[in-house]
């Protein structure tokens, strides 16, 4: 039996997917976004974290049939909303043996991951088969700031949305407004040229940055430091509604 590492359970959360869900945070991610939220995801294994005066540890170790058997327990709410259950991060797909035998033993829920595509074609693949429902984050199309930004080049999560928009399978591009980053028109007309032609694509949200990024991370030991102004009001430029897509600024 597979055992992986989380290290949060959102009950009755509403906007990571339809209807009410219950949201898993996975530990590990192998990108270092500038504006992280959630730095406490970063790292694959458990780590001490300081709130208020007092230390514990965020991420704990938990079996595939025990998390899918937490998950069970809201079925009935799961049914009556529409909703299901939606597995985030840190990044899913770092623990991608661990999240297939979890997604397995949930069939017959509704299924979903918030992923920045960023894993092997084969994980990503073998996941998506398995889930109903995909939220894609999308940072930045430039490579070479995607790298700089990110700390990794974007080529394998272009190649994996890429199949994901092939798939049919229902999703949703996320799109989080860095000011003077990646809240370009040339970077928003990118992005749709991205996506054009996909075939389950519902609609793509911008998330507006709000300086709260950064307060987490004394909890874990770890330094924010964006080059970016916090205080900038992002740009907001819809290339989407004019090739037919959806647009949601949140």
């Amino acid at each position: 039996m597979q055992t992986g590492v989380i290290f949060s359970i959102e009950e009755f959360a509403v906007n990571d997917g339809p209807g009410i869900r219950t949201t898993i945070f996975l530990k590990g991610c192998p990108l270092r976004c500038m504006w992280c939220h959630n730095p406490e995801g970063q790292k694959a294994a458990p780590q001490p974290l300081t709130k208020q005066g007092r230390t514990e540890m965020c991420g704990y170790t938990i079996d595939s049939e025990a998390l899918a058997a937490r998950v069970r327990k809201d079925e009935d709410i799961f049914r009556d909303s529409g909703g299901g259950v939606t597995f985030t991060g840190g990044e899913p797909l770092v623990q991608a043996d661990f999240l297939c035998e979890v997604l397995d033993r949930l069939e017959g829920i509704h299924r979903a991951i918030e992923t920045c595509g960023y894993a092997s074609e084969e994980n990503f693949k073998r996941v998506l088969d398995k889930v109903d429902y995909v939220l894609f984050d999308v940072k930045i199309v430039d490579s070479a700031l995607h790298k700089r930004y990110t700390g990794v080049e974007n080529e394998l999560i272009k190649t994996n949305l890429k199949h994901l928009c092939e798939s049919g399978k229902p999703f949703v591009v996320r799109v989080p407004l860095i000011p003077g980053v990646n809240d370009t028109r040339e970077n928003m007309e990118a992005t749709a040229e991205l996506l054009k032609g996909a075939k389950g694509l519902q609609r793509v949200e911008l998330l507006r940055y709000h300086k709260t990024a950064g307060a987490k991370y004394p909890m874990v030991g770890m330094e924010y430091k964006p080059d970016f102004d916090e205080d900038a009001v992002p740009e907001i430029h819809d290339t989407f509604t004019e090739r037919d897509i959806k647009l949601l600024i949140l």
